[in-house]
């Protein structure tokens, strides 16, 4: 449940607007509203801020579509990560008020919100265009948390004077993700240069010895600059909700 719909609950209960008994049919719904083959999670909005994501990779169309539906309830802007483009179409047959964003393979239902809710700017970086799905999904998900977010993507380290045209940008942002293949150097280099959080994304792009991603994410792991956090192999998503985080002004 959103809070502000829960606020406005309570209110209409304290107006005489709503009757005890049909608020508490409302308030029902929390913590989890069980889907048979899943437990939706109602109340990590209230907890954490942010709604429940679902997964896509491994379900079915029905699965997804019936969950995106019980969280998206009352207007909730809700997501999937991780769906291929022909299980995206099965699910928008069954809810066709979903919209589907290819480039991240992402499924999204609602309104986008209003970038109001952070303190600054969001910046995303990619390494090269073949790192562009994993920045996207991490724009996309700092974007539906309500931030602001600039997207400089293809600066990778094998044409630094890319990353240095873009300086203006990047010192404007409040925190940084920066996705990286490969050698996975680019968040080293960013964190060395600016004065900014960065948090640093492996992905499974490079050759063999890349060993999908492996190499990337321990040359992260074993970063010489302060201020670098990473997260998991192709985590787009985890690392435009740790930067979302970061840049959230708390709330009381």
């Amino acid at each position: 449940m959103d809070p502000s719909r829960l606020r406005a609950l309570l209110e209409d209960i304290r107006d005489g607007k709503t009757s005890p008994d049909d608020g508490l049919r409302e308030l029902r719904e929390l913590p989890f509203r069980s889907l048979g083959f899943a437990h939706a999670d109602t109340h990590r909005h209230m907890r954490t801020g942010f709604p429940e994501v679902v997964f896509g990779s491994g379900k079915s169309a029905v699965q997804i579509a019936t969950l995106l539906g019980e969280l998206g309830r009352g207007g909730v802007p809700v997501m999937a990560t991780r769906v291929a483009p022909e299980l995206a179409a099965q699910v928008a047959t069954a809810l066709p008020a979903v919209r589907y964003l290819e480039v991240p393979r992402m499924l999204v239902l609602g309104p986008q919100p209003a970038p109001d809710r952070g303190r600054g700017v969001v910046g995303v970086l990619s390494a090269g265009t073949s790192d562009i799905p994993v920045a996207e999904e991490a724009a996309v998900t700092a974007e539906m948390d309500g931030n602001r977010v600039v997207r400089i993507f293809d600066v990778g380290v094998a044409g630094l004077h890319r990353l240095l045209a873009h300086r203006e940008s990047i010192e404007e942002a409040e925190v940084l993700v920066v996705v990286a293949g490969m050698d996975g150097v680019l968040p080293t280099v960013v964190g060395g240069l600016f004065s900014r959080p960065v948090i640093a994304v492996p992905t499974s792009v490079g050759y063999g010895a890349s060993f999908g991603g492996v190499a990337a994410l321990l040359t992260m792991l074993n970063s010489c600059a302060t201020g670098v956090a990473v997260v998991n192999i192709d985590n787009g998503f985890g690392g435009g909700r740790l930067a979302s985080m970061l840049n959230r002004v708390r709330q009381t």
